[in-house]
């Protein structure tokens, strides 16, 4: 969005900007500053992206645009390619949901999961929810999506998590591994981190930023004895603001030596976000309450924390089965 500006106008507020060389300017109903700049903003829209033929490939790349540094739009990237090919050249009122069974059909023949299809027509949707919030279009078109899968029930024991940092061999992917299984962190979170939101006085590390970049919940969690003195070897040692460092430059990707370590490890089935899962059920199954494990997690809402991990905890519905013992009954003749 280029920059707009907000001023007088025959006694109340107008909004304009320059669109190449023309000097675009449009009267505002709003009487106060604060209702100007939020209608300014969608006169701009509705104005600069309302053209005759607006198609599905206009709306995403504005949609991304709008996102600006968040990770959504950098994402939309590349599940674009696949979305734009099939969707692109519609216009918004012209997707029906044959169009999204095509695509589901199309991507599923390519052996891509159903998973992934889930989140591209969700990328597709949401950029139609924004389009109709801007007030670029009317409304937003329905955009069928298959179910989204059961996740996977993968998780490590503690012995499969000892091993995994045993079979570590780089110090920076020890570390890394080592503040996701006892922080429950995800991996962006973990490479974000840096030193300044490291206190090892009080214990504690604040995976949040302060710009709100990020989408994903982020909490600040107390760190345990072992990972307190891990993360004082590599401050005496550090190059970089970074906590996880590999060559005097923050690292980006710990894929490739995660992978090394599992191998070594003899893991199956275990990915960086098994990670954190494994995590959560640890503290679940060990009787920590479903509150605290949510503020680990990050969970705004304890409702998600509780549907994922409930299950887990040693005594979840044990009640409720023993309500429904019938065996000491008898019947009387």
């Amino acid at each position: 969005m280029p920059d707009i500006s907000i001023g007088r106008f025959r006694g109340g507020f107008c909004v304009y900007w320059h669109d190449g060389p023309t000097r675009r300017r449009y009267q505002l109903a709003a009487r106060s500053r604060k209702e100007a700049e939020a209608e300014a903003i969608d006169t701009y829209r509705r104005h600069h992206f309302r053209p005759a033929g607006q198609t599905v490939t206009d709306i995403w790349e504005a949609y991304r645009a709008d996102l600006g540094a968040k990770p959504t739009a950098e994402t939309m990237g590349y599940t674009g390619k696949a979305v734009l090919a099939h969707f692109g050249a519609l216009r918004p009122d012209q997707i029906e949901k044959r169009h999204c069974l095509d695509y589901a059909g199309v991507r599923s023949a390519k052996g891509i999961s159903q998973g992934s299809v889930h989140t591209e027509l969700g990328h597709l949707r949401s950029a139609m929810n924004w389009a109709r919030d801007a007030r670029i279009i009317d409304h937003a078109p329905a955009i069928w999506r298959p179910e989204k899968p059961t996740p996977k029930e993968r998780h490590m024991t503690p012995a499969e998590i000892g091993r995994l940092l045993d079979g570590a061999n780089a110090p920076h992917i020890r570390l890394a591994i080592h503040i996701l299984v006892a922080t429950a962190a995800r991996i962006g979170a973990v490479l974000d981190l840096t030193w300044a939101r490291v206190d090892l006085e009080r214990g504690q590390l604040n995976f949040r930023l302060d710009d709100s970049v990020t989408r994903k919940g982020r909490a600040i969690v107390p760190i345990n004895a072992g990972l307190r003195a891990a993360l004082s070897i590599a401050r005496e040692a550090a190059l970089t603001d970074y906590v996880v460092e590999y060559a005097g430059a923050q690292v980006s990707s710990i894929r490739t030596g995660f992978s090394a370590a599992v191998a070594r490890a003899g893991l199956k089935d275990v990915s960086l976000h098994v990670c954190r899962h494994s995590a959560a059920v640890q503290m679940i199954s060990s009787g920590v309450p479903i509150e605290k494990v949510a503020q680990m997690l990050g969970h705004s809402n304890t409702s998600v924390t509780y549907s994922t991990y409930a299950r887990f905890a040693p005594d979840h519905l044990r009640d409720a089965a023993d309500v429904l013992e019938f065996t000491g009954l008898r019947v009387v003749k």
